[in-house]
């Protein structure tokens, strides 16, 4: 029998199902280069069964999705979140509905307050699972202006090019 040495043992799909038990699930690229952020939180995610594996399968987009406080609650707006298999969708699911995070009850205070304040906003980062359950990393921050956004592309681009530098 002979075995690659890439293989430890384990199939392909064992392997992925290994990775993605504790990994990023969906991500918000966008966020980064358009939000500076002041505080980042982890929160919890009411979610239904569908909308959870086709999360698992890494379908849904947070782009363009934020967070609102109402009443002591928080809510994920905006996001889209499709069921795993459309046709067994119940009739009227939507795939854009608010969706409340489970924070505690300090952690919304402080995006309560900080919601008030000119020129913050509450900007989902990621979905990732933590162990069976699916988590979201949510971010306090503010927007960057077009030179502040110029700055971090030259800054990419050189860090390129350093490294193309190191390696030829």
């Amino acid at each position: 029998m002979s075995t690659n040495s890439t293989n430890d043992g384990l199939c392909k799909e064992k392997r992925q199902k290994f990775a993605s038990i504790n990994g990023m699930l969906i991500e918000n690229r966008k966020a980064h280069f358009n939000y500076e952020y002041i505080e980042k939180f982890d929160a919890g995610i009411e979610l239904f069964g569908y909308e959870v594996k086709s999360i698992r399968s890494k379908l849904g987009s947070l782009e363009g999705s934020y967070v609102i406080v109402r009443g002591n609650e928080a809510f994920l707006v905006g996001s889209y979140i499709p069921a795993f298999q459309p046709k067994n969708a119940p009739k009227g699911f939507e795939e854009r509905r608010n969706r409340k995070l489970l924070l505690t009850k300090k952690e919304i205070h402080t995006l309560a307050e900080n919601e008030t304040k000119k020129g913050l906003t509450i900007v989902p980062i990621s979905m990732y699972n933590k162990g069976r359950k699916i988590k979201i990393s949510i971010a306090i921050s503010r927007g960057k202006k077009k030179f502040d956004k110029r700055e971090t592309i030259k800054k990419r681009e050189t860090e390129r090019d350093m490294q193309r530098e190191m390696k030829g």
